[in-house]
């Protein structure tokens, strides 16, 4: 086996390759084990990379498997949603796709295994006086007093669970460990409940089902999962993961290893939170291009190269932190000022005549599609007498540092010509409704601006008025008011209200067919992309993918 010399090493690639050198495996075999209950985070693109990025590294495998214990909260929606986003991010899984439910004869005849060797039995304690006997870990647990049932009688109990003899909540399957164990986890842990809902794949078959910690380690057993690797939420849950791995009668014996999760400011990482948000329509849905899920950053313009770079650069360890979102942003701006063409777009218009040019001049300006990479070619962009420039390149007084549009004095127009603003006109608000000027007429022709004309004058970007098309655009900031909305117990009181800015301006006539998957850099205003839902050739609407300066140095949304 070899590894790609060129991926970061971390404490989990050192212990592979230990593992490697003393010849314990002949094939390293990971597996990504979502839960299908809601769509995929930046988070779990940590696991993704991780793991399949483990598995193309070391040519061995990495399974896709669904942990599909829980039909409440659980459908295909979900399944489709994960598959498409794996696909999206570059990876593929070995074989087809797995799912927990596969092994749910094996996992019911482990736990007949575990009652026959006297360690597991059935309880009639509610949840509650489940979570009361655990007690806390300053002070043991106390045994319920059904724990000593005979093996016959746990046989029988389990398969009346197992035919739908009892109710939700009336029984239960628990581990027989150690009620006084300094770890929660080891204090007789539930291995089975009832719940009478259909599931997704085995429909009606099930009316019990195993729990994660149960199930998942006799899956990543039966699979021949070399490296589990999980975060360090379950960290005490290996001590249970190894405990009945070693009291049931399987050959492989995989083992468990755990790194921090991601945490990323102004955001919430929890499927539970994200549900929330979803379900009372703080968002328009999953996909929302301000949710931090793959499907929403996918939306909103992100690309997979960006988001497996930034996973690169936060690097696997074992220390929690709290990762910039200016950092994630680098990611995607650095690959789109290398990628993405430029194109013209005004957000907040101004009227602009050039008098001394014909009422129907027209003139086709050529530019480049991007300042340095001339395989992106060119197009045609289409000026006359009335163009739209930024309000905010226009001041009627100067003031520093401001080297746009002045009342009085001159500015280049992208490609096009030196125009000298003249007067302008105002609206009864006193709101400038147009502005006057003159153009050059020596520099009409490229070959002049960079000729004998050279000026040193600003350059601003303009839209020609009689081929505009008009466009709107979203411009999103942070969904929280506060860098770690994770942490506070009412999160949803930390929205930030003014996530949203919807703007109304135009964009040069070539965009009129931009595709959602195309991003564009807008001079001077940042990097968009057509939004896949809501955008039509009818009625353009551009989402910002990110600006072209990282806003958190100055300030924070």
């Amino acid at each position: 086996m070899k590894k790609n010399k060129h991926q970061s090493t971390n404490f989990i690639r050192q212990t592979i390759d230990k593992d490697i050198s003393l010849g314990k495996y002949k094939k390293i075999h990971t597996r990504f084990p979502p839960e299908p209950n809601g769509y995929l985070h930046i988070g779990h693109a940590k696991a993704i990379c991780l793991n399949f990025g483990i598995a193309k590294d070391y040519n061995g495998n990495c399974n896709l498997r669904f942990d599909d214990t829980n039909p409440v909260n659980e459908n295909n929606c979900f399944v489709e949603s994960i598959k498409q986003d794996i696909s999206w991010l570059g990876f593929c899984w070995n074989g087809n796709v797995c799912y927990t439910s596969d092994y749910f004869d094996q996992i019911y005849q482990y736990a007949i295994e575990l009652i026959k060797k006297g360690l597991a039995y059935v309880d009639e304690l509610t949840m509650q006086e489940i979570k009361d006997y655990r007690g806390v870990w300053t002070k043991p647990g106390k045994n319920s007093p059904y724990r000593d049932r005979s093996v016959e009688e746990n046989l029988l109990l389990f398969d009346n669970m197992r035919k739908g003899f009892f109710k939700e909540g009336e029984a239960c399957l628990r581990a027989k460990i150690d009620m006084s164990s300094s770890f929660i986890v080891m204090r007789d842990p539930v291995l089975y409940r009832i719940k009478f809902f259909k599931h997704h794949q085995t429909k009606y078959d099930w009316c019990i089902y195993p729990m994660y910690d149960f199930a998942h380690c006799i899956s990543d057993s039966l699979e021949g999962i070399t490296h589990s690797l999980c975060t360090l939420e379950f960290l005490d849950n290996r001590r249970l993961y190894n405990w009945i791995l070693k009291n049931i009668s399987v050959s492989k014996r995989p083992n468990q290893y755990e790194y921090s999760r991601l945490n990323l400011e102004y955001s919430v990482l929890s499927k539970r939170k994200l549900n929330q948000l979803v379900n009372k329509n703080y968002v328009e849905g999953w996909d929302d291009p301000r949710m931090p899920t793959i499907s929403g950053l996918r939306r909103r313009g992100y690309t997979p190269s960006s988001i497996r770079e930034f996973c690169q650069r936060i690097g696997i360890t074992k220390q929690q932190n709290l990762i910039e979102m200016s950092s994630l942003e680098s990611c995607i701006r650095d690959d789109l000022n290398k990628n993405a063409p430029r194109a013209m777009a005004i957000l907040d218009p101004i009227k602009l005549i050039i008098q001394n040019l014909p009422i129907y001049f027209e003139k086709n300006i050529l530019m480049n599609n991007h300042p340095s990479k001339t395989e992106l070619g060119n197009r045609t962009v289409k000026f006359s007498n009335q163009i739209w420039i930024e309000r905010s390149d226009f001041l009627e007084q100067r003031t520093e540092n401001f080297k746009r549009l002045i009342l009085g004095n001159e500015v280049r127009l992208r490609n096009a010509c030196i125009i000298r603003s003249d007067y302008i006109t105002k609206d009864i608000k006193g709101n400038i409704n147009c502005i006057y000027c003159t153009c050059d007429l020596n520099t009409l022709d490229n070959k002049h601006i960079y000729g004998y004309k050279i000026k040193n004058v600003g350059i601003i970007h303009w839209i020609s008025i009689l081929h505009a098309i008009p466009a709107e655009f979203r411009l999103y900031h942070n969904l929280f008011n506060i860098r770690n909305p994770e942490i506070e117990e009412d999160f949803l009181s930390n929205i930030n209200l003014e996530s949203i800015e919807i703007k109304n301006g135009y964009v040069e006539q070539n965009l009129q067919n931009a595709e959602a998957t195309n991003p564009y850099q807008f001079e001077r205003n940042g990097y968009f992309c057509a939004d896949s839902i809501h955008s039509s050739k009818d009625h353009l609407v551009f989402n910002r993918i990110v600006s072209l300066r990282d806003p958190y140095k100055k300030s924070r949304c």
